[in-house]
């Protein structure tokens, strides 16, 4: 029988990470009456936090629930609860409290007026701090149960904090200079959870071969993206929205969310599409062809798009277009113009793979959502154990849905381990 620790100076509960969904569940824990501990290695509050949205921070995404969790491929239906308890519309009315005036842009991303994650950041720490929540920074080495209940923690000095509840947000494995190094999904295996395959998610792919590469650094607005299964021809996802040459293959938002459909990429499997110019058809982008070409037609074929495409574009797609460079625009022909139009619909980047973990944006996989309850982030297996955050296997797009995911979890773990606290 779980029975209540009679040290009334010591914390009830204590909360292991100090990212998003970690303070996020210490001050609702503390919001319930807990007295509690936020345990954080880093020397400082929310170290990955401050870096998200290039440290502006999409903190939500300002939709309706079923709009949100059309945008989770991973286990949707576990986040019902927490969506209940924590809806974008009170993650944006919660840090408008606290002094952060918020703006919606485009795609409903919510973001600080301020542009600063900094400010999401500092806002939870102070609520934190105004509720007395205590914060230390050892590195918590496991967590401690008897007979099946949770009854502290050991620290990597071999100290033992005594608590009632203990909640694991202690993030994936994205970003481990930020402290992400995986360390709740071992403890979650020492407790007797089950911990899926931890993998990249939101993270860039890596191209097969060097066309990106001399395009480097040129980012791409309004463009459509498909990503295609090279043997079948069948579309995996599409997009439309931003894109971004790399040394190494492509990034940005809409690559991004595709890297959350290919867990199973191996080199020659996929390729991307990019249309260049999905607002025309293409009998408009031919008709707009034919007006260039008229405008240029003393010109070089190599001199001839640059009213179509970036500068640093034209090479490797005329290139690609397998049409001589120096040819004269009025000496092009009607099939080789045809090719010009097929690849400015259809600009094909073969992939080979993803980007480490290291360079993810959050990871897919984790505790398995069948050994936790949804209504309470508890453990169906150890009482007084929850988890928050991006340590459960549920995972989302780019748009801020990821953040939510946190802060609703968080809010109800926080809130049933104080109420765990006091039985």
């Amino acid at each position: 029988m779980f029975t209540k620790r009679k040290t009334a100076d010591l914390p009830t509960v204590v909360v292991i990470g100090g990212g998003a969904a970690g303070m996020m569940a210490a001050l609702r824990a503390a919001e319930a009456g807990a007295q509690v501990v936020l345990a954080e290695r880093n020397d400082r509050l929310g170290k990955k936090l401050r870096i998200t949205g290039k440290g502006r921070c999409n903190l939500t995404n300002f939709c309706e629930r079923e709009d949100f969790l059309s945008n989770v491929p991973t286990n949707p239906r576990f986040l019902y609860a927490a969506l209940a308890e924590m809806n974008p519309t009170d993650t944006m009315a919660l840090f408008e409290a606290l002094g952060v005036p918020l703006k919606v842009e485009r795609g409903n991303r919510v973001f600080p007026v301020s542009d600063k994650a900094d400010d999401i950041a500092d806002a939870l720490a102070a609520r934190c701090r105004a509720l007395g929540v205590r914060v230390l920074h050892p590195r918590v080495q496991a967590v401690l149960q008897k007979e099946g209940c949770v009854t502290g923690v050991l620290t990597g000095s071999g100290e033992a904090l005594q608590a009632d509840a203990v909640i694991l947000a202690t993030g994936g494995k994205s970003y481990p200079k930020t402290g992400s190094e995986g360390d709740g999904y071992r403890m979650a295996k020492e407790l007797g959870h089950t911990v899926t395959p931890v993998r990249p998610s939101l993270v860039p792919l890596v191209e097969a071969g060097d066309l990106c590469k001399q395009m480097q650094g040129l980012s791409l607005r309004n463009i459509g993206l498909q990503i295609v299964e090279t043997a079948s021809g069948k579309t995996v996802y599409e997009d439309f929205g931003e894109l971004l040459f790399t040394h190494f293959g492509l990034s940005g938002p809409t690559v991004l969310s595709a890297s959350a459909h290919l867990s199973d990429i191996v080199p020659g499997k996929y390729e991307a599409q990019i249309d260049l110019k999905p607002a025309l058809s293409p009998e408009k982008l031919d008709e707009r062809l034919l007006s260039d070409f008229s405008k240029y037609k003393n010109r070089d074929f190599a001199n001839s798009l640059d009213d179509l495409l970036p500068q640093k574009m034209i090479a490797p797609f005329v290139s690609l277009a397998g049409i001589d460079p120096r040819k004269k625009v009025n000496s092009i022909t009607k099939e080789e113009r045809k090719s010009i139009l097929s690849r400015l619909k259809c600009f094909r980047i073969p992939l080979s793979g993803l980007r480490p973990i290291s360079e993810a944006i959050i990871t897919r996989g984790g505790v398995a959502v069948a050994e936790v309850n949804p209504k309470t982030m508890g453990s169906r297996l150890v009482k007084g154990l929850y988890f928050a955050g991006e340590i459960l296997d549920v995972d989302a797009y780019t748009g801020g849905f990821n953040l939510q995911i946190a802060f609703s979890t968080a809010s109800l773990a926080g809130k049933n381990a104080a109420k765990i606290a006091e039985e």
